[in-house]
């Protein structure tokens, strides 16, 4: 058996064609969408950052790695990522650990 079709009512022309493709092939990354946002609330907003001036370290310049792993004492406020990150490289690097 054939289904019968009746060519009139199916519109071929490129204008439809490519209509239906573009609207089909449009891939949405949310999952990165989604890390940008995530990435916005950790980071911030760098509209709203204000130019203050370098806050004096939390680590102090003179300290050693054994002096961090040994003391129980809390630090005085939060140590910023990029200063932990500075200290460590130091460190390994001063021990040859990062090459």
């Amino acid at each position: 058996m054939e289904a019968n079709v009746d060519s009139a009512n199916v519109s071929t022309t490129p204008s439809n064609i490519d209509k239906e493709v573009s609207t089909e092939n449009n891939f949405v990354n949310s999952a990165e969408i989604a890390w940008q946002e995530m990435r916005k609330k950790w980071v911030g907003d760098p509209s709203n950052r204000t130019s203050e001036m370098p806050v004096e370290p939390v680590i102090s310049f003179n300290a050693t790695y054994e002096d961090l792993l040994t003391s129980t004492t809390p630090f005085h406020k939060p140590i910023p990522l990029a200063e932990m990150v500075d200290f460590l490289f130091d460190i390994w690097h001063g021990d040859g650990l990062f090459e």
